[in-house]
């Protein structure tokens, strides 16, 4: 059962999907689709009201950068890295694992 249709995703802007009680933050770049957890480490603030730039997602809130692939804080005021959640794409589904 698929999350969503990747047809209906806008690439390079983020958005919050919620499941089994935990919140990613889901993006497409390109025909790759990246989910990290949705909360930044730093500041509690949900990061898919941030801007993607070149793999990295930026805080809103104090500016702080994680990469998308990996979870890794690349920027401060963050120094703890995101959980990342595996994601399948099938034909026009994506189904985000949490």
């Amino acid at each position: 059962m698929s999350d969503f249709k990747f047809s209906q995703m806008t690439e390079n802007k983020p958005f919050k999907l919620e499941k089994n009680g935990k919140a990613a933050c889901v993006t497409r770049i390109g025909d790759q689709v990246f989910a990290v957890a949705d909360t930044c480490t730093h500041s509690e603030a949900s990061l898919s009201e941030g801007d993607i730039l070149d793999y990295k997602i930026e805080c809103w809130l104090h500016g702080a950068e994680f990469d998308v692939r990996t979870g890794e804080a690349v920027t401060p005021p963050a120094t703890e890295k995101l959980e990342v959640y595996a994601v399948a794409i099938d034909g026009d589904s994506v189904t985000v694992e949490i």
